[in-house]
């Protein structure tokens, strides 16, 4: 018998996230020193092996979600921690590069736990109580974006990077086993207008707007900021040399924090005009990512991280607050699923204009092309023209 959720499970499932992208997001920055143990001394797959889980997790993501939706939530987000568990452990244990790349391969398609949390929390809330959600499992990505490498730096002396990874397999068995303790979820979601005859009503095109909008605006906002992490580090380094390690990392973790700490406040702000906080993210971005060419002393550094993690947390939040509109009335293991495709499909279109613009142009290349990308898209997500089809992106209420 199904469900709804309340606050206390809906943070076991994003605790659940947590603790489950540990090593999927604290390792891979550790490939530089597992690749020579597994013969390829001197890394140079490292940057491809870095993408390799999120290319299949995008390739299976939209699979997995059509499945949930046919064959229950729970059940699928349960499949998904576990994949992750055995693909951890095959990865901690391979003794060859064939067998550790397989295993990366397997982590991308047995996992996709982000939407797989996203499809079973959707299935039971609605309007600002799943935004509210979504910003929250954000929240999980970031902390464990910014926490895990440290954790996996600390660990590095009494145990190596590559066997953490059998290691750190226990967290997504302990997620799985604290999801197994929450209920089926459903939820009744009544029509918005009102209509009785709502459901009944034929389908037209006009309810396609909302998701092309929404997929158009996750691949802009996730190609426009992480294009600039590859290089970051190197950049700092090259405008300040002799920085601390610990200084340059901070940095990096700077806008990620900000959305740690003001995301639910800024939640508040955007739930009812979504479009007006994605054009604001958009424009935060654009000058954010601009600064960083300028940038050449420890201030200036800081303050464009700091303007780059605003806009980084208006637009997630914004981008939340659109996928719970439009998440009303459709499956939302599919929907997710394809956000997913779509999210991790512009995170490795980054990653690959961010290795050609530098090899090409040098370290502030890749921060021109986010630049551009985001002015591209804010210019979007200013003509209101655009979403005259859609009942539920609005501009204000």
């Amino acid at each position: 018998m199904g469900a709804g959720l309340g606050r206390r499970q809906v943070h076991a499932v994003a605790a659940c996230y947590f603790v489950a992208s540990f090593a999927a997001l604290g390792l891979p920055p550790y490939l530089t020193q597992i690749l020579p143990e597994l013969g390829d001394a001197s890394a140079r797959w490292a940057g491809l092996l870095y993408v390799v889980p999120t290319v299949f997790g995008a390739l299976g993501a939209p699979l997995w979600g059509r499945a949930a939706d046919r064959f229950g939530r729970k059940r699928l987000l349960l499949r998904a921690q576990l994949g992750l568990a055995v693909s951890f452990l095959l990865a901690g244990w391979a003794e060859s590069f064939a067998a550790f790349v397989t295993a990366l391969v397997l982590q991308g398609v047995l996992g996709g736990t982000f939407a797989a949390s996203n499809g079973y929390l959707a299935a039971a809330l609605t309007g600002s109580g799943l935004s509210r959600a979504l910003t929250l499992m954000q929240g999980a990505a970031r902390a464990a974006l910014v926490l895990a490498p440290i954790v996996v730096g600390s660990l590095s002396p009494w145990v190596s990077p590559h066997r953490q990874y059998a290691l750190l397999a226990v967290l997504p068995l302990a997620a799985a086993a604290m999801l197994a303790a929450l209920p089926e979820p459903t939820a009744e979601r009544p029509d918005p207008t009102g209509t009785p005859d709502a459901a009944d009503a034929p389908q037209t095109s006009a309810p396609l707007a909302p998701l092309k909008a929404l997929y158009a605006f996750e691949f802009a906002f996730v190609f426009s900021t992480v294009i600039s992490f590859p290089y970051l580090i190197a950049l700092v380094e090259d405008r300040i040399p002799g920085l601390s390690p610990v200084v340059s990392g901070a940095l990096f973790a700077l806008p990620h924090l900000c959305y740690l700490l003001f995301a639910l406040r800024v939640h508040q702000v955007v739930e009812r005009r979504p479009m007006q906080g994605i054009a604001a993210g958009f424009g935060l971005v654009a000058l954010g990512l601009a600064g960083h060419g300028a940038a050449d002393s420890l201030a200036a550094f800081t303050g464009v991280r700091l303007l780059l993690g605003a806009g980084l947390t208006l637009g997630l939040v914004s981008l939340s607050v659109l996928a719970a509109e439009c998440a009303h009335g459709r499956p939302p293991g599919g929907m997710f699923g394809t956000l997913e495709l779509v999210s991790k499909g512009g995170a490795v279109a980054a990653g690959l204009a961010a290795a050609a613009g530098n090899s090409l142009l040098g370290l502030s290349a890749p921060l021109l092309t986010g630049t551009a990308i985001a002015l591209v898209a804010l210019a979007a997500a200013t003509l209101p023209a655009l979403f005259r089809r859609s009942p539920r992106i609005r501009w204000s209420r």
